[in-house]
């Protein structure tokens, strides 16, 4: 575990089980035949992980003054939509992986086809949860909300994202298309999570505008992290398995820059991400410390 403040700790500690708490309400039961999809859902959901994208949700909403449980549900939708996303790219059509966060992924615990329906159920939910008046009573901030997380996660998003990744394993790729890649597949649902906070608390555009710079910022630095931990780490410590960039013949920013350069320019983005947070005045001590957690940690 990498150094971290006890602030922050405990801060993401109520965070994880706080949305815990909230999604293992919101999502489905049954005792009837399709109980096995809920039962995938719940799986990929729930077993863990570090809530990073929740986390940005609550504390951006925290700056606001919003009230907790509008935040708590708008994290867990995002929370779904991730899950939803991890289980389809684990898939043996994506990345054919077993492991997600030290267990068997949703293919192997269960099936292929119900990994693919879980992770389907897990998306649309997700906008479930974003549409109901129990989020936010103002049907305009729900209305902002759904088609934010829609453009983050869409063609021009994750989505996009993932084609890409999918292209770098037979086609090579520079710098700046591999920023484009992670941009897409990583950086907009982290930035999609800190605006969702300033969204709900109907904050101004300069307010909106520092914490996309930021998340932006932010998702980057994270994503050059993982390629380090891919490249460097072990399947103990990630949670997952490793070295898959290299076996898929991937260009990535530690295959291009190099492992010193790509740790430096983690850290600068990292510097940089923190310096769109002055306008908060204080307010986002959280923030800024998870921006120098990113590029610290280990998993």
């Amino acid at each position: 575990m990498p150094s971290i403040s006890p602030s922050l700790s405990a801060a993401m500690v109520h965070a994880a089980s706080s949305v815990v708490e909230t999604m293992e309400r919101i999502l489905p039961k049954s005792e009837f035949a399709e109980q096995k999809l809920f039962d995938a859902m719940r799986y990929s959901v729930l077993g863990g992980g570090k809530r990073l994208r929740p986390f940005l949700v609550l504390n951006t909403a925290q700056i606001f003054g919003v009230d907790e449980d509008c935040a708590l549900r708008a994290a867990a939708a995002i929370e779904c939509l991730h899950c939803y996303s991890l289980v389809h790219d684990d898939l043996p059509a994506m990345d054919n992986s077993e492991l997600r966060r030290g267990q068997p992924t949703v293919h192997i615990k269960f099936d292929e086809a119900t990994a693919v329906l879980a992770g389907d159920a897990l998306l649309t939910i997700a906008f479930e949860i974003l549409a109901d008046p129990r989020t936010h009573e103002d049907p305009n901030v729900r209305c902002a909300l759904v088609a934010t997380l829609a453009r983050a996660s869409g063609a021009n998003g994750m989505i996009g994202g993932q084609m890409l990744d999918l292209i770098a394993e037979t086609t090579a790729l520079d710098i700046g298309a591999i920023t484009r890649l992670q941009r897409m597949k990583t950086g907009e649902l982290i930035a999609c999570s800190t605006e969702m906070g300033g969204l709900l608390g109907k904050a101004s555009p300069q307010h909106l505008a520092a914490l996309r710079a930021y998340a932006h910022d932010l998702g980057l630095a994270f994503q050059i992290i993982d390629d380090l931990l891919d490249a460097e780490g072990t399947p103990e410590e990630t949670g997952k398995p490793t070295g898959r960039d290299e076996k898929a013949g991937k260009a990535t920013f530690v295959t291009i820059l190099g492992a010193d350069r790509a740790r430096h320019q983690a850290k600068l983005l990292s510097e940089q991400a923190i310096q769109h947070l002055s306008v908060f005045e204080g307010r986002a001590k959280n923030l800024e410390d998870v921006a120098r957690f990113v590029v610290d940690r280990k998993a």
